[in-house]
């Protein structure tokens, strides 16, 4: 991948800790849905809702602030942005003065805008108001206990299939959902929840799929749009959303959504984030 030759992903990294916008690493989105064939039109809409528990400034007089910060990067955005630069970006406001949090939310809000090509929404939360907001829960149907043996660890897209019965609306969702940074080959950990209406979509079939990305490699983004495009072509819901809440790593979660039926949904953290 040599257009992140430069980026500090899989790098040993100078943590910079006086505001350093320049860190800041954008990732082309067009490169990985070519191996999509998402040419044109998108068939979704959504984005990227990111979660940063490290972020930390002074006050005038010296004092440290700390509070979480929410960044929604809408899908249509030509750019993502590379989490260890925004990692390192956000740390990088430890040291520096600024008159409060709104000062701190304005400057984000205009970085992370210019780098990902498209206006990007920020809310700056403080713990008080962090700790007031619910978990997630799902009114669905989990598929992690269905009793099956499973013997496949390689992506499949075919595993996806639809039982006979009505057009109905429905929910499954999983706490199984792995991959691998395609940089680092770190595991990255999720769940996956899918919305949809059409004909029933096979928990089992699901759950098998779900598992055999296990070892398959791309980014949080990337991994949430294949699973839309495999479950629209292979089941074709006339109604589908992908939500992947993705567990933090360097003090950051990823939580991309992808839908052609209904908006994003509030930012509530799973169990293990």
């Amino acid at each position: 991948m040599s257009y992140l030759q430069d980026a500090p992903l899989g790098q040993t990294s100078e943590y910079v800790d006086q505001y350093a916008p320049e860190l800041l690493y954008p990732v082309p989105r067009a490169l990985a849905r070519e191996s999509l064939a998402l040419t044109g039109t998108l068939p979704f809409r959504g984005e990227d809702l990111w979660t940063g528990y490290e972020l930390s400034w002074l006050e005038q007089g010296g004092k440290p602030r700390v509070a979480l910060v929410e960044v929604r990067v809408p899908c249509t955005s030509d750019n993502i942005i590379e989490s260890k630069s925004l990692k390192l970006y956000l740390n990088s406001f430890a040291n520096s003065r600024y008159a409060d949090a709104d000062s701190v939310r304005e400057i984000i809000t205009a970085d992370l805008g210019e780098v990902a090509g498209e206006a990007v929404t920020v809310r700056i939360w403080s713990l008080e108001e962090a700790a007031a907001q619910s978990v997630w829960h799902s009114d669905g149907v989990c598929v992690d206990e269905l009793d099956l043996t499973i013997d496949t660890f390689e992506y499949n897209p075919a595993l996806l299939t639809t039982t006979t019965g009505e057009v109905h609306q429905g929910e499954l969702y999983s706490h199984l959902l792995r991959s691998h940074c395609p940089v680092t080959n770190q595991p990255d950990w999720g769940t996956v929840v899918v919305r949809y209406e059409g004909a029933p979509i096979d928990p089992g079939g699901f759950l098998r799929y779900v598992v055999s990305l296990r070892n398959h490699q791309g980014f949080h983004e990337q991994i949430v749009e294949q699973m839309f495009v495999d479950l629209q072509r292979q089941c074709a819901p006339a109604k589908l959303s992908v939500l992947g809440r993705f567990t933090r790593r360097g003090g950051l979660d990823i939580n991309p959504f992808r839908s052609n039926f209904e908006p994003a949904p509030a930012n509530r953290r799973t169990i293990r984030q």
